[in-house]
C-alpha cells in the first residue's frame, strides 16, 4: 500500500509516522504553496508538481507529465491531502490515476469559505449568517455590528481576516477592493470545542470525545480533551451534524468540525478536510490516533478504537526554539517537526496526559 500526500508540512510527517509501522509506504508531493520540505525529509519521495502550461488557450496540466508524477510517486493506490488549500486542478488532474480521499468534491467544499457555508446551509446544520462577496456597508445593515470578514481561501490561523466594529470599519473594507470573501454576523460564543470523526470506506464512522480549545490572536494554542460541561445532547448532535456531513460527501478518512458553543447550542465555524491539530492530543490520549485512523481508512483497515484513555492536553510550540528535553514532563510528549524557526510559525507540540483536566490545564500554563 502507497499513499501519496498532497503537502510536506507536519501533519504529512505525522501521518506518514502512523502508517509506517503498518507497512504502508509514502511519497509526498511538494507543492508551490508549501516551501518547508524539512517536515518530511528522510520519510519518503518527494517530487514537486508539475506547472501548469497552455494548453487551448487555458492554463492546465500536461496529462504525460501528470502521468510522470504518479510514476515518480510511485503509482500510489490513493492521494490525500494535509491541508484543504491545494490546488484543485492538480487533484482533479491526479483523479483518473487513483483514488483521492478525501474526495476531489469534499476537498472543494471545504478550501472555500463560500462552498462551506453553503453546504451546512443545505444540510440545516447551523452555522452563523452571512453574505457572500457583499458590500460591507450593506451586509452590516443585516448582520449587525460587530461583524467578520473572511477570506474564502488562504485563511487559516487568523490571518485575511477582519473585523468591523463601525460603519466605518464597513467603508474602509469596501475601499480594499478584496475579491472572494465572506462575512459573518459575529458570534458571541461561550467556548469553542471540535469533533473529530473518521469515516472508513465501506460508511463506518467513529468519532473522538469533543475537544475544548483555546485560540490566541484566531492561532490555537491549546486542546484539552474531554471537553468540560458539555450535555449528552451537545455531545450527540455535534456528532449527527459530522455524520449527516460526513455521508453527503462520501467521505473517507478524518475530517474536522469546528463549533462554537452557546448556552446549550452549537454553531459550527469550520470544516477540515484532513487530520487537525485540534486533534494532536489522540496521539497520548486516545486508544488510536487521528493519523492513524486516517490511514486506516485510506488503506482499506479496519478503524481503530476513538476511545479516550486519560484526560489529554495539547500544547502549541509556536516561534520557539526546540525545548530541553529536561523541561518535559513524565507525562508529556514533545513532537518536533524538523521546521526552521520563525515568529508566529508552528514548530511543534507538546502532549499532556494526566488523571484530571485540573492537572493538565497547569501543566500546559505553566510550561507556556
Amino acid at each position: 500500500m502507497r499513499i501519496a500526500i498532497i503537502g510536506c508540512g507536519q501533519l504529512s510527517r505525522m501521518l506518514a509516522l502512523a502508517g509506517i509501522p503498518a507497512g504502508v509506504e509514502f511519497s509526498f508531493i511538494h507543492d508551490d504553496r508549501q516551501q518547508n520540505r524539512d517536515c518530511v525529509e528522510g520519510l519518503g519521495l518527494i517530487e514537486f508538481a508539475p506547472l501548469k502550461k497552455e494548453v487551448n488557450g487555458k492554463l492546465a496540466y500536461d496529462a504525460e507529465e501528470i502521468k510522470a508524477l504518479y510514476n515518480a510517486l510511485g503509482q500510489p493506490d490513493c492521494v490525500t491531502v494535509e491541508k484543504e488549500q491545494v490546488d484543485l486542478e492538480l487533484v482533479q488532474a491526479l483523479a483518473p490515476l487513483c483514488a483521492i480521499y478525501p474526495s476531489v468534491a469534499a476537498i472543494e467544499a471545504c478550501q472555500h469559505r463560500g462552498k462551506e457555508k453553503a453546504l451546512l446551509t443545505r444540510l440545516d446544520i447551523p452555522t452563523s449568517d452571512y453574505f457572500y462577496n457583499s458590500s460591507a456597508v450593506e451586509a452590516i445593515k443585516t448582520l449587525g455590528l460587530p461583524a467578520m470578514v473572511k477570506s474564502c481561501t488562504e485563511g487559516y490561523d487568523g490571518k485575511n481576516q477582519w473585523l468591523l466594529k463601525s460603519e466605518a470599519d464597513a467603508v474602509e473594507f469596501d475601499a480594499l477592493n478584496i475579491d472572494d470573501y465572506i462575512i459573518e454576523a459575529f458570534v458571541n460564543f461561550d467556548k469553542e470545542v471540535s469533533q473529530i470523526s473518521v469515516r472508513a470506506k465501506d460508511g463506518q464512522i467513529k468519532h473522538y470525545p469533543l475537544t475544548d480549545n483555546v485560540h490566541v490572536k484566531g492561532m490555537l494554542t491549546q486542546s484539552l480533551a474531554p471537553a468540560q460541561n458539555m450535555t449528552e445532547s451537545q455531545v450527540s448532535t455535534a456528532q449527527a451534524y459530522m455524520e449527516k456531513l460526513l455521508n453527503e460527501v462520501d467521505y473517507v478518512g478524518v475530517m474536522a468540525m469546528e463549533c462554537f458553543v452557546i448556552g446549550d447550542k452549537l454553531k459550527i465555524n469550520e470544516l477540515a478536510p484532513r487530520v487537525h491539530n485540534s486533534g494532536h492530543w489522540t496521539q497520548s490520549g486516545s486508544a488510536t490516533c487521528q493519523f492513524e485512523n486516517h490511514i486506516r481508512a485510506l488503506a482499506n483497515f479496519s478503524l481503530g478504537c476513538t476511545a479516550q484513555i486519560s484526560v489529554a492536553g495539547m500544547l502549541n510550540l509556536v516561534g520557539v526554539e526546540r525545548p530541553a528535553f529536561e523541561r518535559i514532563a513524565e507525562n508529556a510528549k514533545l513532537h518536533w517537526y524538523n521546521k526552521t524557526v520563525k515568529p508566529n510559525r508552528k514548530l511543534g507540540h507538546i502532549n499532556f496526559v494526566a488523571n484530571d483536566h485540573q492537572t493538565v490545564s497547569e501543566q500546559m500554563n505553566k510550561f507556556s
